[in-house]
Order: C-alpha cells, then sequence, then structure tokens
C-alpha cells in the first residue's frame, strides 16, 4: 500500500520562515519543501545555523522533503550559464546537508529537433549536474507542465540512467492543456517528488487556472493508484500559489489527502 508522505511547500503559507514552520507542524505535515532563493539561501546559512534549523525541525517532527529552486532561465540558455549551474549545485549540496535528496528546477525549454544547438547543450548541463548529483546525494527534479510527457521521456532517455528525476506537478499539466493522469502513467517510474496541485481548464482563456486541491480536474485517487503500481515512496508536497486563505487552504489540503487512504 502507498506510504502517504505529506509535505507543505513553505512558500504557499505565506508567512515568515520560522512562523512558517511552526504552522506546517501544526497542520499535520510530515515533510516541508524549502524555496532556497526566497526563503532561505545556502550562502546565508552558516555550519551552526544549518545545525540548529536540522534542530528545529526533529523538535517538530518535520523533515526537509525538497529544495525548490527556481532558476529565472533554463539551462538550455548560454547567457551565465555557469554560474546558473553552480548555484544550481549549490542547491543540491544545501538539499544535501538538510536531509532532503531532490531540488526542483525547471530545465527550460526543451527543443523539439535533437540536431538543434540547444538540444545538445541542454544534454551536456543536465549530465553534469546528474553526476554531481550522484556524488552528493541529491537529484535535480524536473517540473512538469511546459511540454508534454513524450517531450521528457525523450530528454530522459538522451542521459545517463539517474542523471534527472521527475517532479510530477499535475496541476502545471493541466494548465498548460494536458491530462494529469496521461501523464503520470507514462512518467511514473521516474518520478521522484510530486507536487500536490490541482487546476481546472478555463476555455475563456484558453488555459487553465489553479485551483484549491480536489476541486479541479486533476484525479488525485487515479495518480496515487498509478504511482503505487511503480512502488512510489517519495512526497506529496502541497503547493497552492493563488489562495485566498493560505493557511486554512493548504490544512484543508493536508486532510483531502489523508482522506484518499
Amino acid at each position: 500500500m502507498l506510504e502517504l508522505k505529506i509535505g507543505i511547500q513553505l512558500a504557499s503559507l505565506r508567512l515568515p520562515f520560522k512562523k512558517a514552520l511552526h504552522i506546517a507542524a501544526e497542520l499535520g505535515a510530515n515533510g516541508i519543501e524549502i524555496d532556497a532563493r526566497n526563503d532561505l539561501k545556502p550562502q546565508d546559512l552558516s555550519r551552526t545555523g544549518l545545525r540548529q534549523l536540522r534542530k528545529t525541525l526533529d523538535d517538530r517532527n518535520l523533515r526537509v522533503c525538497a529544495i525548490g529552486f527556481q532558476t529565472r532561465r533554463g539551462y538550455d540558455v548560454l547567457d551565465e550559464l555557469d554560474r546558473r549551474v553552480e548555484a544550481t549545485k549549490q542547491a543540491m549540496q544545501f538539499a544535501y546537508d538538510l536531509g532532503a535528496s531532490v531540488v526542483i528546477n525547471h530545465v527550460g525549454k526543451i527543443p523539439t529537433e535533437p540536431n538543434d544547438p540547444k538540444w545538445e547543450l541542454l544534454v551536456q548541463v543536465l549530465t553534469d549536474v546528474g553526476r554531481f548529483g550522484q556524488r552528493v546525494g541529491a537529484t535535480l527534479a524536473v517540473e512538469t507542465g511546459a511540454e508534454d510527457a513524450e517531450t521528457l521521456l525523450r530528454l530522459l532517455d538522451a542521459l545517463p540512467d539517474g542523471s534527472i528525476g521527475i517532479n510530477l506537478d499535475p496541476g502545471n499539466l493541466i494548465v498548460n492543456g494536458f491530462s494529469a493522469s496521461e501523464a503520470t502513467k507514462r512518467l511514473s517510474e521516474h518520478v521522484i517528488h510530486v507536487h500536490a496541485k490541482d487546476a481546472v481548464r478555463d476555455l475563456a482563456q484558453g488555459r487553465g487556472l489553479e485551483t484549491q486541491l480536489g476541486r479541479g480536474a486533476a484525479d488525485f485517487p487515479e495518480i496515487l493508484s498509478i504511482l503505487e503500481e511503480h512502488e512510489y515512496r517519495g512526497y506529496f508536497t502541497i503547493e497552492r500559489q493563488h489562495a485566498s486563505d493560505p493557511v486554512l487552504e493548504v490544512g484543508q489540503a493536508v486532510q483531502y489527502l489523508r482522506n484518499l487512504l
């Protein structure tokens, strides 16, 4: 049976970092996702600060389930690429130091043609990042939603095994016009983290809109069932970007996930 480990993306609570930690524990989360670009930067935390944070997490019975590290541009853009790659590696080391094994980011626009120079660049960079991750014990998880599952699979197939994983985001997929369930079926063996986010299609706008978990088009019972078939053991981390009452809605999302089992 699927072990449901529930995480909360701290940024979704829209609270100061320490207060958000306290609320996440009160809401019954097992883990938290930390934004390493805006909430807590690796370079701002000393070794002493790192130990204190780990103790604070232990005291609240929380683990770091993932590090979010959203770069402004992808790994397909040459401008300041070395700096972006180095910062990503720092985030991966930071994740390992906090006991996490997942760093989440978009990789950039994946070319449709394999002879596109950006395709070769993307493959080279992600191969390098993957090797680094295997040394430090953290994996880059690619956000879903910007492209279809087949495009992501083509990228995964071009890389050495285990170079990167998938952060399955049903809400992002729906917003961009894809089927969350179909993408889960195609990508399930590569999924290392899940963003529990929902969305509905808005035909007038021609795209989807994020909504409260359980009230959108994502069939989470089916998604959980598919992942269970592939023995997924990672977190389901609640992300809510546009809540009118973030703490209330994230708390309701925790209960929604618990009620699925």
